[in-house]
């Protein structure tokens, strides 16, 4: 999982999306944190070659849905996509959560069907890189072929990561480890590390935390009693770092973003 967030005040999704279709690699606002920063400069010009700059995905439309033929991996431009994978029961189960300047779909890669879903949690684009062709030119660049090797391996970690998060005891300790996440994530992109934008619902976190809907508005309610945060819908802001840091006690944000 990892997470960047909106500050207040961030450019529309649609102004966002209206400017998507006009970048390429060496000009996009994402690109000291995306693929083209493991390039040299003269070679970012191959992936704007295989790269489709401006997929659109509309508020609850899926990128791709678990059982789909793997064909591309995707770099989240604009917006926020939440993973699932359903359940034996029909039941939906919320896997992580994706934000701009991360890499997603790779989870179809071992057998070429997507073992997962991902639906846009609010307008968002993508870049659409087709596998076939960015195996070709990781061939030619070992950097690129290294960083996908971190991508695989930062996955394998963030399933042991939520393993750990979800074996927490108490519903205060899961949701200010997400929060202590959330702000770090928004830290490394250079976005205040206090003010967060939550585009997921809270049955969203709640799926994802292993908690019922009640329980998560339940424990917002409880962390800003304590002057630990202020919640105002969608709108977080962190009062007390050091109080969500003892609430989550051991646990370390994650790693994926940034």
């Amino acid at each position: 999982m990892t997470i960047q967030l909106a500050e207040v005040g961030e450019v529309p999704a649609l102004e966002q999306c209206i400017q998507a279709s006009k970048v390429s690699c060496s000009n996009c606002r994402l690109n000291s944190s995306c693929l083209p920063l493991v390039l040299e400069s003269d070679k970012i010009m191959y992936l704007d070659d295989i790269i489709q700059h401006h997929k659109s995905i509309q508020k609850n439309q899926h990128l791709y849905q678990e059982g789909d033929e793997f064909r591309s991996v995707y770099i989240l431009r604009t917006g926020a996509i939440k993973a699932y994978r359903t359940t034996d029961a029909g039941l939906e189960q919320v896997t992580g959560f994706y934000f701009p300047s991360e890499v997603l779909g790779m989870d179809g890669i071992c057998n070429n069907f997507h073992g997962s879903s991902a639906k846009s949690l609010e307008m968002a684009t993508v870049c659409q890189i087709p596998f076939t062709s960015l195996e070709k030119l990781s061939t030619k660049m070992p950097n690129l072929q290294h960083y996908f090797f971190q991508l695989m391996s930062r996955q394998i970690k963030e399933g042991q990561q939520l393993i750990t998060l979800l074996s927490k005891n108490s519903a205060e300790e899961r949701v200010a480890s997400l929060m202590l996440s959330l702000s770090a994530c928004n830290a490394r992109r250079k976005l205040s590390a206090t003010r967060i934008r939550l585009p997921m619902s809270r049955a969203d976190i709640g799926n994802y935390l292993g908690l019922s809907v009640e329980t998560v508005s339940r424990t917002f309610t409880h962390l800003q009693k304590m002057g630990i945060l202020r919640v105002y819908n969608k709108e977080i802001e962190v009062l007390d770092t050091a109080g969500l840091q003892n609430l989550a006690r051991e646990f370390k944000p994650y790693e994926k973003c940034g």
